[in-house]
């Protein structure tokens, strides 16, 4: 059967068409008594095992070894007495697998030209040789259908939509290397912070992703509903709050890789699903805290790149080795904006400014404005991987105060390629200075802001047992893979919501 076209391209009655050629050979197969879809087959390598075996093998040269192999037919070529396949196994390694007449026979090669299509899973097994034309092949005496396509591949030298390879991601995976290469990124990446947290005896938690009570974070939660206990539950948008109550137990070194779910806008680095890893350790600050964030994101470029320089899919290297810059925000913004901003710059000359460069804050604050005519003026300028430094204490209500400056808060955004990459504080662990942040919070709710955070009974009640002090931190396991690699958000997430 002829190369498939584009499947982007099909129209549904072409589709269909194909679909039913494929379910008629099913049909035979099956009235025959061969299987389409066998339950084991006698694999003795693996594709990659062939070719790490006999790298070097001459043009034209046998080995006498046998081996049998499997693997996603993606090239198919069919002459008079001699065919020729092009298996793919999920790692991305191929192998070319060779019928011929002489060998298998008759009866053998006229079913592989009457069943085999492209995209099928096939098993071949014979002589391993390397072709004529110094193409490293099985020389098959045996095949089987290890598992029937119905549906085309599309053609795998044209390039798949955007649409297609997000909501199809499995051919994406199948056509394109990178695709696969971001998924092994991605493994490497959680096993390194996995390591580099096992190497600082930091323990591993899980916490609830259905509270009764959101909050850790300043974001709109998704809302749904416990049959079982009659109540409103909350989808996490963070595990903050759950992971202080462990410190304050006395697991004092604690992280998580989890899920999150933040009821917000999607773009190039937001998604309403979101990998996150968050930690805390006792005994120590925003700044330990920091250091070890760098020490994170730099081992998991060397795991995944096997250097500090990294290579972005655009061909761009962009260096996170070294120690990263450490910028105050109230005067990196003075310097930026040309006019001296501090924690007590009343809120009519913020909203000025404001109104002057353009910048719209909705239910504005001191804080809020603060930040969003620092995105304006500087966020844009930093070029290096960057921790900006003490924010203002209204939009940080689970930081502790800083210990010299007024009016601001111990904590840090990291900004890598333009995007904040991950947040760290010096904990908040007064219960009675929490308990009034709680409701101040609360008065923000009222007045309408769906990102306020309510007040906590049970995380006060657990930190008036006193927590000791800590430094924590956040940081998007998708962003992290978006400094290391260069591609937005939905690329770097295996199946991304779509609508």
């Amino acid at each position: 059967m002829a190369d498939a076209p584009t499947q982007d391209a099909l129209s549904e009655a072409e589709a269909s068409e194909q679909k039913q050629v494929r379910l008629d050979k099913r049909a035979r197969m099956l009235e025959s008594g061969i299987a389409p879809y066998p339950l084991t087959l006698p694999i003795t390598h693996t594709i990659a095992e062939v070719r790490a075996a006999h790298a070097e093998l001459e043009d034209g040269a046998s080995t006498g070894e046998r081996a049998g192999v499997a693997g996603r037919i993606v090239h198919l070529r069919n002459t008079g007495k001699l065919c020729f396949a092009s298996i793919q196994s999920g790692d991305g390694s191929r192998i070319q697998i060779m019928l011929s007449l002489a060998v298998v026979g008759q009866e053998q090669l006229d079913l592989w030209k009457d069943y085999v299509d492209l995209g099928d899973h096939i098993f071949a097994a014979g002589e391993i040789i390397s072709s004529r034309r110094g193409e490293l092949s099985i020389m098959a005496d045996e095949w089987k259908m290890a598992s029937k396509a119905v549906r085309p591949l599309p053609n795998l030298h044209s390039e798949l939509s955007e649409e297609t390879r997000v909501r199809q991601r499995y051919l994406d995976l199948i056509q394109r290397p990178v695709a696969r290469d971001v998924v092994v990124a991605r493994a490497k990446t959680n096993a390194s912070l996995r390591q580099t947290f096992a190497n600082h005896e930091f323990l591993e938690v899980e916490t609830p992703m259905l509270q009764t009570m959101h909050g850790g974070a300043a974001a709109r939660p998704f809302v749904t509903h416990s049959n079982a206990f009659d109540t409103e539950l909350f989808l996490r948008i963070a595990p903050e709050l759950y992971l202080k109550r462990a410190v304050v137990g006395g697991l004092d070194r604690v992280f998580e890789i989890n899920r999150n779910f933040r009821n917000e806008g999607a773009d190039s680095t937001h998604s309403p699903e979101f990998a996150m890893l968050e930690a805390y350790q006792a005994y120590g600050d925003y700044n330990s805290i920091a250091d070890l964030t760098q020490e994170l994101v730099q081992n998991a470029a060397l795991a995944v790149s096997g250097s500090h320089v990294v290579t972005w899919t655009d061909g761009t290297e962009f260096d996170l080795g070294g120690n990263w810059d450490r910028v105050s925000m109230y005067p990196s913004l003075s310097e930026a904006a040309g006019v001296e901003i501090t924690p007590s710059t009343p809120l009519s000359e913020l909203l000025a400014l404001a109104e002057k460069v353009e910048v719209e804050v909705s239910h504005p604050t001191h804080g809020k404005l603060v930040e969003e005519l620092w995105e304006h003026f500087v966020k844009d300028h930093l070029t290096r991987p960057t921790f900006v430094m003490d924010f203002p204490v209204e939009t940080s209500p689970l930081t502790a105060s800083h210990r010299s400056i007024p009016g601001v808060v111990e904590k840090w955004d990291l900004y890598v390629r333009g995007f904040e990459l991950a947040t760290g504080y010096s904990e908040l662990i007064d219960p009675v200075e929490q308990r009034a942040r709680f409701v101040e919070q609360a008065a923000l709710g009222a007045k309408g802001d769906v990102e306020a955070m309510r007040v906590d009974e049970e995380f006060l009640t657990a930190l008036e047992h006193a927590m000791p002090p800590s430094g924590g931190m956040g940081m998007g396991i998708d962003r992290l893979l978006m400094a290391i690699t260069g591609l937005g958000i939905r690329e770097t997430v295996l199946f991304p919501l779509v609508k």
